[in-house]
């Protein structure tokens, strides 16, 4: 099992994205705070799509979030969010 721990420049961003947000995007948010926590506690190396330098990127609307990995430590840092806006097709 790993630790999530969230940079506080990352909970600054979520803080920042849920005030911008309605009531529905609200519990949107909150429900994908809540999904975030606990998957990357279980396997979070399967996770999103890797990037340089060992970071990655997963999307999960109404967010996406850039996170790092320490398998030694069982340690996930969560360093950025965002909203996430699917393209329209």
């Amino acid at each position: 099992m790993f630790r999530v721990a969230w940079l506080q420049s990352a909970l600054d961003e979520l803080t920042a994205t849920w005030l911008e947000a309605d009531s529905a995007l609200r519990q949107a948010i909150t429900a994908a705070s809540h999904w975030i926590d606990a998957q990357l506690s279980k396997a979070p190396s399967q996770e999103g799509e890797s990037r340089e330098g060992g970071t990655r990127i997963a999307f999960i609307p109404p967010l996406s979030i850039t996170f790092e990995v320490d398998e030694d430590a069982q340690v996930v840092m969560v360093a950025h969010v965002r909203r996430f806006r699917p393209r329209n097709p």
